[in-house]
């Protein structure tokens, strides 16, 4: 079974950053290889809608077995609040709690990012974990897709 991989909008994004590109680049390569499926929400959709048209092309490069497409729901979204209430992160970042919440609502396998702050984040991963579990939710893998890779040893 392939891993199910939730791309927040740095790591698309991230293929035209200098800092970025590299390991976002690689990780599109593993999924059009078929070793990984891409999960992209609606909220991803909407934020890439203001981003660069290379940007929004590179959604497109996708064929239809290598994504899957999910939705802020009312379960997403009542969830978001419940980071939000116990302090995973602030109101002013309740986008960042939404992308937690639908990766956790849809079990995807893991959620992959480059915002080091608000979601890339130890303590903030803790946080976001203790909540899912104190709702009966699974714990959620939060890492950066340089993390993710299957990169052979030499």
């Amino acid at each position: 079974m392939k891993i199910r991989i939730y791309l927040d909008t740095s790591v698309i994004g991230g293929c035209y950053d200098d800092e970025f590109a590299f390991w976002s680049k690689k990780l599109f390569a593993e999924i059009h290889q078929g070793q990984k499926i891409a999960v992209v929400s609606d909220l991803t959709l909407d934020e890439i809608e203001k981003a660069p048209q290379e940007v929004k092309n590179l959604l497109s490069s996708f064929k239809e077995n290598e994504i899957e497409y999910v939705s802020l729901n009312d379960e997403a979204q009542q969830l978001a609040q419940s980071y939000l209430k116990h302090k995973a992160v602030s109101d002013k970042h309740l986008a960042d709690a939404q992308h937690i919440a639908i990766a956790t609502v849809e079990r995807v396998d893991i959620l992959v990012s480059w915002n080091f702050k608000q979601i890339v984040n130890v303590n903030r991963i803790h946080l976001y974990n203790a909540v899912n579990l104190m709702l009966g939710y699974p714990m959620l893998e939060i890492r950066s897709p340089r993390e993710v890779l299957n990169e052979k040893e030499i």
